[in-house]
């Protein structure tokens, strides 16, 4: 099973960049498809992005592409999310996510991913 640590966050101005990563110290993090999800204040946890294990594919929450960028390394164990130009609305806990090894499908619900990171605090101020 995945065990996984965030990183990287904290406050940032709209107009500026953040990089979010996500450590994972289990054995077979090339098997798993990696997610990322957050938790507006007061509202409900959301898919944010995946990176595919198949084939490092990746998928967006609505409205989010082209700001964001998702990956992986492979080689060390590591995913990213990378936010640039964030707006005061992407102020959230944001938490990275794996499936199972070798799932299907994108895992755009909470439910889709056994295991979870703590999660990481991103503050967008205008």
């Amino acid at each position: 099973q995945a065990q996984l640590v965030e990183s990287g966050g904290g406050s940032v101005q709209t107009g500026g960049s953040l990089r979010l990563s996500c450590v994972d110290s289990g054995r077979s993090f090339d098997a798993h498809t990696m997610g990322w999800f957050r938790r507006p204040p007061g509202k409900p946890r959301e898919f944010v992005a995946a990176v595919m294990w198949a084939d490092d594919s990746t998928i967006y929450g609505e409205s989010l592409k082209g700001r964001f960028t998702v990956s992986r390394d492979n080689a060390k164990g590591v995913a990213y999310l990378q936010m640039n130009s964030p707006k005061p609305e992407d102020t959230a806990d944001y938490y990275c996510a794996a499936t199972v090894p070798f799932a299907r499908g994108v895992p755009s619900r909470t439910n889709d991913c056994p295991s979870w990171g703590p999660g990481t605090q991103v503050t967008v101020s205008s």
